[in-house]
This record gives C-alpha cells, structure tokens and sequence, in this order.
C-alpha cells in the first residue's frame, strides 16, 4: 500500500490513550509497545506479502527475518510468533510447506517459538507472521530519538527491491549477496546499538531509504542531510534500476509522496532512484552522538553488519526534511 494512501487512513483513526502504551502508531513507528510492569514492556507486530522468489524455503526465510527486523529496530527480543498464509486453493501444499519450514529456520536462529496463526484462501500467494517480543520500559528504542548533530548509520546496502525485480524480469541469473544479506537477521545489529545507548532507529523496508528517514526526521523534529556517495548499494543496482523493468513501482510512489520535503543537489539518477527503491529484510537505520559514531559502526563491522555513516541530523528548516547530496 503506498504511503500517500496509508496516511489517508490512518489519519482518519483516533489515537489511543493508555498510560501504558508507550509507542503507538502516532509516530509511524515499527511497532507498538505496551508497559506491563515495572522492567517488562510487549513488543508486537505483523508483516505479510506475496512472493519475491521464485526458491519457496528462501522466501519464507526473507518473510520471517522480516517480521523479526520490527522488533529488532525497537531494541526488543523477539520471542513467539504466528503465521499469516493466504494460499491458493489450486496449488500443491509443497510449496506452503517449504514457505514454513524456511520461516522456522529462521524463527529458530532467533530462538522464537511458533505458537499458531491463521490461513485463508486466496487468488495468490502471501505470508509473513505476527511477532511479540519484550523490551525494558525504560530501553525502547523509537525514530524519534534522533539529535542534532548525530551521525546516521544503515547497516545493510539499499537495492534489494531493484535486484528482486531483475531476477524475475530474467535481467540477472542470480543475486547471491542480495539474499543472503535479506536473509541475515537485524538481531546483531539490535544488540550492538542497545549496547552503545542509541535511542533512535528504524529499518528499512518498503517504503524505502528516503521513506523511513523521513518518518524519523518527522518523529525527532530534526532534518537529515545524506550523503550519496556514502550509501551502500547492492551489485547491479545501479545498472539495473536504469531498466525501467526493473523498477519496483513503489519507487515512483516514494518520489511522489516525499518531493515536497526532499531536496537532492547534483546527484546521478540512478542513485536518487535507488533511495526510495522498496526493501525487503532490508537494516537498520539509526542515529548515534556523532562522538561515538565511528565506534559503533567499528562494533558493528566486528559482529559482520555491513554498518556505514550516510549523514548526519541537522537543525529543523522549513521548507525541506532531507537533503541528499
């Protein structure tokens, strides 16, 4: 769903009142977290969609290690999950199989239980898995932690939405450091900045790099400045998103629905387009002091994150949320 059209509806429903609820979906935040006690605090959320593989296991492998990434990004552990299947009635149960057993795979690397969920008939594939996870009250971390002056850090490269489309279109044969990176767990990531304090983040997924920035530059009240040349892409992501038949139609629904607020001064139009390319398991995207930022992404790179500063939050100005240059 684009964001244009999301926001219509959400704008639409009243905002829950709890003490409790300490994030809810005001901020566009990625998940909800309610206090039940003193030192224990519920982190849950759901995430479905069709098929972007054509491998079954890998997909479902992808789907979990997506839904996971929510929690991560709130600086939870993820603990039970259920499974979300539309499944149509004409096809053979093995591919639904393999769609699972990746998911456990995954679930299981994470230590997370399966305990349910529900199916429905449907004309096309989807799957993904509701996750509730748990989190110190006091240790939840939100998009609108972000400072001025802090470094922002991704800690996977931007391009998985592009690469996906290449290999359906028949563009490319095989993508094997897209995968495995879709695969990877935001788990060591989520561990390695709850560590260093950070108090604000969120991962990158559909709505792409610019699209996820700019619900933080919103929830912080501060701008983003991005620097281009910084940001890690995937190989053949430049080149492919050049193909208009390897383009994700989100990307054009991104643009639209941010070009108000973005600004991008002398910067390829391959690369512009890849920052709002839709991602799918993508990382995560935090802002730390810029005193220790160096330092975190050192950590992270120790524990196998592909982590890079892209830039840095900057004072409010009107007229523009993010400049990328």
């Amino acid at each position: 769903m684009s964001a244009n059209a999301l926001m219509q509806v959400l704008h639409q429903l009243p905002i829950p009142k709890d003490k409790n609820l300490l994030v809810g979906f005001d901020k566009a935040d990625d998940a909800g977290v309610y206090r039940m006690s003193g030192d224990t605090a519920v982190v849950t959320t759901l995430d479905f969609f069709p098929p972007i593989l054509d491998d079954p296991f890998t997909f479902g492998q992808i789907a979990a290690a997506n839904a996971l990434s929510d929690v991560y990004a709130m600086g939870g552990t993820p603990r039970l999950a259920m499974n979300i299947v539309c499944y149509p009635k004409a096809l053979p149960l093995e591919p639904l199989n393999e769609i699972i057993r990746g998911s456990m795979d995954k679930l299981g690397e994470a230590g997370v239980l399966l305990v349910g969920g529900h199916s429905i008939e449907d004309s096309e594939i989807k799957y993904g898995l509701s996750v509730t996870g748990f989190v110190h009250p006091e240790r939840v971390i939100t998009n609108a932690g972000a400072r001025i002056g802090d470094s922002i850090i991704l800690t996977k490269p931007i391009g998985s939405g592009v690469i996906t489309s290449g290999l359906k279109a028949g563009k490319i044969k095989d993508a094997d450091v897209t995968i495995e990176a879709m695969k990877t767990l935001n788990r060591a990531a989520s561990i390695v900045m709850a560590g260093f304090g950070v108090k604000a983040a969120t991962d990158v997924t559909g709505y792409g790099l610019m699209g996820h920035a700019m619900e933080m530059c919103r929830a912080s009240s501060v701008n983003f400045v991005i620097k281009a040349a910084q940001v890690p892409f995937f190989p053949m992501a430049t080149e492919l998103v050049k193909k208009k038949i390897c383009r994700p139609r989100s990307i054009a629904s991104n643009m639209e629905f941010l070009k108000d607020e973005v600004r991008c001064v002398n910067v390829d139009a391959a690369v512009e387009m890849l920052l709002y390319d839709p991602q799918t398991s993508g990382g995560l995207l935090l802002s730390a002091p810029q005193g220790r930022a160096a330092k975190l992404v050192d950590a992270l790179r120790s524990k196998g994150v592909n982590a890079a500063i892209i830039g840095m939050c900057v004072a409010r100005e009107d007229g523009w949320r993010i400049r990328i240059e």
